[in-house]
């Protein structure tokens, strides 16, 4: 991919809706999964405070286990916190009802996962619109927009065709595609790379570079340490809790739980 394709990609990424105010803000969050019988099963996430600002480009990491996956899960408002607040563009989507809570991760967030998570029965076309009929918008508009990411991704030429006649490279630029078409304050990808070999890997990782690089946000959860130094900030995390960010030293809370 040529490097003014990539950097362009960030025409989809828009600006948080107020200059100054943090594009994410964790503060105090907690998540606790129980038992049916009401006691305690597990607690994912033990008071994590995060702050991700816009044009941000944010990694994180951790064994299994460590909260990784309900860290995304909150961040993308596919769950709640059982604690703390959720600052998403200054609004407190802890607090949001169900409606609410679904029309702002249509609008902000913008989703690439491991597995690609296309829609088989539906051409590459249809499946980077699909989102946008969701939000009920305008059939010109979604066709400019839906046109636009295509091309910037390079899978123009391949709008008629099904996933499973796309590698899994090109069906992970798709899902970028999607991801930026809706325009959104944030990309959260989750392991974008998991399923590609190293070729395709960095394919996908030139593109979040170009995203980044003129001033997309960006939180992407990896297990390889060499994407990770993409980012502009790591943070690991251990038992449910943020142990190190930015350059790697400890916080204190580390002699506390023995990490």
């Amino acid at each position: 991919m040529s490097s003014t394709s990539a950097a362009s990609l960030s025409d989809h990424i828009r600006p948080n809706d107020t200059p100054g105010v943090p594009v994410v803000e964790l503060r105090g969050i907690t998540r606790t999964y129980f038992k049916p019988d009401g006691t305690v099963l597990v607690q994912a996430l033990r008071g994590v405070d995060l702050t991700i600002e816009a044009g941000e480009y944010v990694a994180i990491m951790g064994a299994s286990g460590s909260g990784k996956s309900t860290m995304m899960n909150l961040l993308g408002c596919l769950d709640r916190p059982s604690g703390g607040d959720y600052l998403l563009d200054g609004r407190n989507v802890a607090l949001m009802d169900d409606d609410e809570l679904s029309r702002v991760r249509g609008q902000k967030i913008g989703f690439i996962f491991q597995a690609f998570n296309l829609i088989g029965d539906l051409t590459v076309y249809e499946n980077v619109e699909l989102p946008l009929t969701y939000r009920g918008m305008a059939g010109s508009e979604r066709k400019k927009r839906v046109t636009e990411a295509l091309e910037k991704v390079e899978m123009a030429h391949r709008v008629k065709h099904y996933p499973s006649q796309l590698s899994g490279g090109q069906q992970q630029r798709v899902a970028v595609a999607r991801a930026i078409a809706g325009d959104p304050a944030i990309l959260l990808a989750d392991e974008p790379t998991g399923n590609l070999d190293s070729k395709n890997g960095g394919a996908v990782m030139d593109l979040l570079r170009g995203l980044h690089q003129e001033g997309g946000t960006i939180c992407m959860v990896t297990h390889d340490p060499r994407y990770a130094d993409h980012a502009q900030k790591t943070v690991n995390l251990f038992d449910g809790q943020i142990v190190s960010e930015e350059n790697g030293e400890k916080i204190d809370a580390l002699a506390e739980i023995g990490f």
